[in-house]
């Protein structure tokens, strides 16, 4: 939450440049490493997408810095901080500074969040010295009172270690193996278990019926990653299965740019990828709960959680499917990111990855 301060105090636009390039760089470190793993090659194509995946940051504040001081200055800060957190500029809105009031607000929820806005906005003026003090002392404050995000009761997330590659989708032993830790969740008095990100493969009717007998006289239900394809492309989706059934629960609001949403594969007639559902399906109902979902690089961005606030939700949902992220530090990212929303609207929170 520092960030503003050192953009605001750059004395050159290039300086203020290097200041985003070095705070998005440094928040993102993980990325070459991660690429790296997800296409099997080597590090010099991860180290391209990081630095493309900075420029929309880069760009917004740079064009957006003034050596002005005062009312100009904030309210730039202020357009630059609403641009990042919506499309197009907010489909890159990684670390956002926002995110940190989850952190130093803890259950604090809308007031916390302007709060914390204010508090940014403040860190552009010539009292940013004492809007550090007052935000460290919050920040001591609620390190000191932190606790974890609730569960809901009866909710279970489950993680899970299947090794994958690009491409690659849950087969058919797999699909019995995963089975297996629901049955098991279901014994220790789960009664809606959480799995992550593609744990369920390719949805079929074959695919929903194995689940759905798999799950026959018992009260369990079942929230499983998994992805629909057709002609045009697949959505990545969380799927509700019980023993009576299935159904598609959420459509992922915006997936991974480049490895998965690949809008410009239209203009030559081929397959787009992941279909981006921007603004649907902010909330999802199942068993009576109202589930703000959130799948793996949603948990980065600033609308989707929002947008899901707005809708008075009663659980988070967080899952993702990080086995491409060994050796770095994303899949941590995420689940900071998801607990920090979490605490700063006082909702439980139900994390599943497979790493």
């Amino acid at each position: 939450m520092l960030f503003p301060a050192l953009w605001a105090v750059a004395p050159t636009r290039a300086i203020a440049a290097l200041v985003a390039a070095g705070y998005f760089l440094a928040a993102s470190h993980g990325l070459p490493r991660g690429v790296a793993n997800f296409y099997g090659g080597g590090i010099a194509a991860g180290f391209a997408l990081w630095v493309a995946a900075s420029a929309g940051f880069v760009l917004v504040h740079t064009a957006l810095w003034t050596k002005r001081s005062g009312r100009d200055r904030v309210l730039r800060y202020g357009i630059a901080a609403v641009l990042m957190s919506v499309p197009p500029f907010g489909i890159v809105g990684w670390a956002h500074p926002i995110t940190g009031a989850g952190m130093v607000f803890s259950g604090w929820g809308w007031p916390g969040l302007v709060v914390a806005m204010i508090g940014l906005l403040a860190m552009t003026t010539r009292f940013w010295p004492i809007a550090t003090l007052a935000m460290a002392g919050l920040c001591l404050w609620s390190a000191a009172t932190w606790a974890p995000p609730d569960t809901a009761e009866g909710w279970i997330g489950i993680d899970t270690h299947f090794r994958g590659e690009n491409g690659h989708y849950a087969d058919y032993a797999q699909q019995f193996e995963t089975i297996g830790l629901v049955t098991e969740a279901a014994g220790d008095g789960a009664q809606v278990v959480v799995l992550p990100e593609s744990a369920a493969g390719i949805w079929t009717p074959t695919t929903s019926r194995l689940w759905s007998r798999a799950l026959e006289g018992t009260d369990l239900t079942v929230i499983a990653g998994a992805i629909i394809v057709d002609a045009g492309g697949y959505d990545n989706v969380m799927v509700e299965v019980s023993g009576e059934g299935s159904r598609i629960l959420y459509r992922e609001r915006m997936p991974v740019p480049v490895s998965m949403w690949q809008p410009w594969r239209r203009l030559i007639d081929e397959p787009a990828g992941a279909r981006a559902h921007f603004f649907d399906n902010p909330v999802v109902e199942i068993d009576g709960q109202r589930i703000a979902p959130l799948i793996c690089y949603e948990q980065l961005l600033i609308w989707p959680v929002l947008q899901s606030t707005l809708h008075d939700p009663d659980v988070i949902v967080a899952t993702g499917n990080g086995w491409w992220t060994g050796n770095t530090n994303i899949v941590a990212i995420q689940r900071a990111s998801a607990a920090a929303w979490a605490r700063l609207f006082s909702l439980p929170l139900i994390v599943s990855f497979n790493t």
